[in-house]
């Protein structure tokens, strides 16, 4: 279980982060952030190096959380992030920017819903998915021999 807060101000972190992307046009910087995403799914959202910065720096400050949450929609979420910018690493790098500011687009748009409303649209799209797998598992007729 993960303090809610973490992946929030992870949000907030890529939102600034992609935003320069955009701005700067800059691969690289692309590329540091996709092995942000890469570690987030491999590792955690509390091991990567955002959840570390929140949990060293951010969180000693504050009260502690009036509840935690399940990991795994986050990490779905920085799954897709992950996705997304690996999309637009191929963009840019093979010179079709048109593909890289969809994608950095995309995935710009998903992380500041985080950052400033509380909505991760990656979460959402992995609760969805538990439920449709969840109903289809449980409406499955039993076949008798």
């Amino acid at each position: 279980m993960i303090d809610p807060r973490g992946p929030r101000l992870a949000a907030v972190v890529t939102t600034v982060v992609l935003a320069a992307v955009l701005i700067t046009g800059s691969a690289w910087l692309l590329a540091l952030q996709a092995v942000v995403f890469a570690v987030a799914v491999l590792r955690g959202p509390s091991r990567s190096p955002y959840g570390y910065l929140y949990i060293k720096l951010v969180r000693p400050r504050l009260k502690p959380p009036a509840e935690l949450e399940d990991p795994m929609p986050p990490r779905f979420a920085q799954a897709v992030g992950l996705g997304f910018s690996v999309i637009g690493l191929a963009g840019y790098l093979s010179g079709v920017t048109a593909i890289a500011y969809v994608a950095v687009g995309a995935a710009l748009a998903a992380a500041f819903l985080n950052a400033a409303f509380g909505f991760c649209l990656g979460c959402e799209v992995y609760l969805a998915y538990r439920r449709i797998v969840s109903a289809r598992s449980n409406n499955t007729p039993e076949v008798t021999p």
